[in-house]
C-alpha cells in the first residue's frame, strides 16, 4: 500500500534527510507501503561529509599490507553472532571454520589477534522458540549457546571471545550506544504498519514478498502489524555511504557483493525501526521501558561489547580501545545488507570508525539441491563430525568451496577428496619416507636439509609454492591456499617417484648417499607443509611434526617463518612410522557402500570427541 504523508510529515523527514532533496524524498516514501506519523523526540543533526567519510578512511585499509602498517593494531575477526532459535547448522560451522582458518594464518604472521564468536539471544524468535520446547527463554539461551560452544570445541575453533547478547556487558553498552545516536539526533518516534517476517524479525517491503505476501527466505506469510516504534535515520546516511564505498571498494568482498550493497543503496534507503514495542525478550530501550531495542541494533553491537574485558567496568570507550574497528566481518551472504549498509550507518552516527571489510560468502547445498528439513537433506555439523573427525571437515569445506560462492557437499565427492588428498598425497608420502629413513638411516638425518638442498631445483619449487600459499591466504583464497600447498605433497611424490631413492639405497656408495639427501629433502617438505596447511587442518600439522621428531611446544610457538627452508638439521631423529591420516574405508553393507559412523584412526588413537547438541 502507497504510504500517505502530509506536508508536515514531509518537513520533519527533511530534517531527517538533509542528502536529499524534496523531490527524491517524496519519491522513495511513496514507493513504500509504511506509513509514518512522526514525533521527532529531538532536533536533529546535521552530518559532516567530510568529518563521517575520515571515519571509515582512516580504518578501511588492508588489513595484509606489507609495509609494516599492519602492526598498529590487532586483528580483529568476527564471526556473526548466531541466533538461537535452534541448535547450530552446517552453515554456521562453515562460517566458524573459515574464520578460523584466517585466525590462525594470522597468528602464524606474528599479528595479535581478537577472534569473535557469540550468540544472538534476544527477539520474538527466541521468546517463540523456548516456549516451543517448554522452557523459559533464559534457560533456551543457555542450552543453545553451550552447544554452540562444545560443537566449536570438537571442530578446533580457537576463537578469543564469547559474546552473549545476554550478558550485562553488552546491554550495557547498547544503551550507552543507542544513547549517542539520539544525542545525534538520529532516532525518532513514529507509528509503523506494514507487513512482518517474524522468522526474520523485519517488516517487509511488498515488492520484495511472493504470492500471499510470502517471505522469500522462509516461505511463510507476512503478519500485518502497526507499532508505535523509534526509528533510524538510515536515509540520512545515503550520500555517505555511497561516497565511502566508492572510495573503498574493498570494504565488501567479494567485489560481486559491493555490487550488490551499490545496487540497494542507490534504489534509496528507507528509515527503519530499532525498537519493538511487541516483544518483550530484548534489551529496553533507554527511557522507555515499554519497548524493546530492536534485535539487529542489538546484535551488531556485539562486536564491540566483546571487546570488553571481563573484570572491568563496561563502557563503550574502553571496549572501543581494546581493539575497534574490526578488521574483518566474515558473513553469509544473507545477512550482507545488515552488515554492510545498516552497520556502517550506525557506526557514522555514533563517531565511530568502520570495519575495514565485511566479506559475504555464500550458501551450501547438499547433493546439488539447497537444504531443508522438509527436503530430509539436512546436513548436521555435529554428525559430521562425529563421523569424520574435525580435519576433514575442515579441509573439505575450505578446499572445495571456492570461498564467496556457493558449495556442495556430497558424501562421496567429500570421502574421496580427503582420502586423496590428507591420505595419499600427505599421509602416505610421510609414511613411506620415513619407512626408508628408518630402514636404510636409523630414523636419523645424515644432513641438514639447507645443505641437502644445494643445487636442487625441488627446493625451489617449494618455496615458490610456499609463497602462493601465503598470497592466497592474505587474500581469503582460501580454496586455492589449500592447493598452493597440496602442490607440495604432490611435487614430493613425484620427486620421490622420479629418484626412486629405494633403488639407490641398494646400489649403495655415492648413491645411497644421494638417497639418504632425497629422503631430508622430502621431510623438510613436510616439515613445511605442517605449518602451510596449519590454519586448515590443525590437527593432521600437529602430528606430521610428531612424526618428525619435534615436540607439541615447538608446533605451537610456530610463526609462518618456520615455512622458510632448512629447518631440519643432521642428526635429528624421526619418529617412527605411523600414518598421521587413515583412509576413510567404505563398508559394504547390503549391497550398498555406507560410510563408517566414526573415522578410522591411527595406532596413537588421536581423540575425536563427540560434538553434542
Amino acid at each position: 500500500m502507497a504510504a500517505r504523508i502530509n506536508t508536515s510529515i514531509q518537513n520533519s523527514l527533511w530534517l531527517l534527510n538533509p542528502l536529499q532533496n524534496s523531490r527524491n524524498l517524496k519519491a522513495t516514501h511513496l514507493r513504500t507501503r509504511f506509513k509514518f506519523y512522526q514525533n521527532l523526540l529531538s532536533a536533529p543533526s546535521s552530518c559532516s561529509s567530510s568529518s563521517k567519510r575520515a571515519i571509515f578512511c582512516s580504518s578501511a585499509s588492508n588489513f595484509n599490507s606489507h609495509d609494516g602498517g599492519a602492526a598498529t593494531g590487532p586483528f580483529v575477526i568476527t564471526t556473526p553472532l548466531y541466533y538461537v532459535n535452534a541448535a547450530p547448522h552446517m552453515g554456521s560451522a562453515y562460517t566458524t571454520i573459515a574464520a578460523d582458518a584466517i585466525a590462525r594464518f594470522q597468528r602464524l604472521l606474528g599479528k595479535k589477534v581478537i577472534f569473535i564468536t557469540g550468540t544472538d539471544e534476544h527477539g520474538e524468535k527466541i521468546a517463540t522458540a523456548a516456549a516451543a520446547q517448554g522452557s523459559g527463554p533464559s534457560e533456551h539461551c543457555d542450552n543453545i549457546s553451550e552447544a554452540y560452544k562444545t560443537l566449536w570445541k570438537d571442530l578446533d575453533i580457537a576463537y578469543d571471545k564469547f559474546i552473549r547478547t545476554t550478558d550485562p556487558k553488552h546491554e550495557t553498552i547498547v544503551k550507552e550506544f543507542y544513547s549517542n545516536v539520539l544525542a545525534n539526533g538520529d532516532i525518532y518516534r513514529a507509528d509503523y504498519e506494514g507487513l512482518y517476517c517474524v522468522n526474520c524479525e523485519e517488516y517487509k517491503d511488498e515488492k520484495e514478498l511472493l504470492a500471499d505476501n510470502c517471505c522469500p527466505i522462509h516461505l511463510k506469510p507476512c503478519a500485518s502489524r502497526k507499532e508505535d516504534n523509534y526509528f533510524f535515520a538510515l536515509s540520512k546516511y545515503q550520500r555517505l555511504l555511497e561516497e565511502t564505498l566508492t572510495q573503498n571498494p574493498g570494504f565488501v568482498q567479494p567485489a560481486f557483493r559491493l555490487n550488490e550493497v551499490q545496487s540497494w543503496i542507490k534504489s534509496g534507503l528507507k528509515d527503519f525501526s530499532i525498537s519493538r514495542a511487541s516483544v518483550e525478550w530484548g534489551i529496553p530501550v533507554p527511557n522507555d521501558q515499554r519497548q524493546t531495542i530492536y534485535v539487529w541494533f542489538d546484535a551488531l553491537l556485539g562486536y564491540i561489547s566483546a571487546l570488553s574485558e571481563n573484570d572491568e567496568q563496561p563502557n563503550l570507550q574502553t571496549a572501543v580501545a581494546s581493539g575497534w574497528p574490526a578488521s574483518l566481518h566474515l558473513i553469509g551472504k544473507d545477512i550482507l545488507r545488515f552488515h554492510a549498509v545498516y552497520w556502517p550507518a550506525m557506526l557514522m552516527s555514533a563517531g565511530l570508525k568502520l570495519p575495514k571489510m565485511v566479506f559475504g560468502h555464500g550458501f551450501l547445498t547438499k547433493d546439488g539441491m539447497k537444504m531443508g528439513k522438509s527436503l530430509g537433506n539436512t546436513l548436521e555439523p555435529n554428525e559430521l563430525v562425529q563421523k569424520f573427525g574435525s580435519d576433514p571437515v575442515r579441509y573439505f569445506f575450505l578446499r572445495e568451496v571456492e570461498f564467496g560462492s556457493d558449495g556442495d557437499y556430497a558424501e562421496d565427492r567429500f570421502i574421496n577428496i580427503v582420502n586423496a588428498h590428507l591420505a595419499n598425497t600427505i599421509g602416505n608420502l610421510l609414511n613411506r619416507t620415513l619407512g626408508l629413513l628408518k630402514k636404510n638411516c636409523q630414523s636419523t638425518l645424515v644432513v641438514d636439509s639447507s645443505a641437502a638442498a644445494v643445487g636442487n631445483a625441488f627446493k625451489e619449487k617449494v618455496e615458490e609454492l610456499v609463497a602462493k600459499a601465503r598470497n592466497h591466504y592474505e587474500e581469503l583464497s582460501l580454496s586455492s591456499a589449500c592447493e598452493a600447498v597440496l602442490e607440495i605433497g604432490n611435487a614430493g611424490n613425484s620427486y620421490m617417484d622420479e629418484r626412486a631413492p629405494w633403488s639407490l639405497f641398494k646400489q649403495g656408495g655415492a648413491s645411497s648417499d644421494a638417497a639418504a639427501k632425497d629422503l631430508v629433502l622430502i621431510l623438510e617438505a613436510m616439515r613445511i607443509i605442517a605449518i602451510a596447511l596449519s590454519p586448515v587442518t590443525p590437527r593432521l600439522s600437529w602430528r606430521i611434526y610428531e612424526q618428525l621428531g619435534f615436540p607439541e611446544d615447538q608446533f605451537a610457538a610456530a610463526t609462518w617463518n618456520e615455512t622458510k627452508w632448512g629447518g631440519l638439521k643432521a642428526g635429528q631423529v624421526m619418529a617412527l612410522p605411523n600414518p598421521v591420516f587413515a583412509r576413510i574405508e567404505q563398508a559394504i553393507v547390503n549391497g550398498e557402500e555406507e560410510a563408517p559412523k566414526k573415522p578410522v584412526k591411527s595406532k596413537k588413537k588421536i581423540a575425536q570427541k563427540v560434538a553434542e547438541a
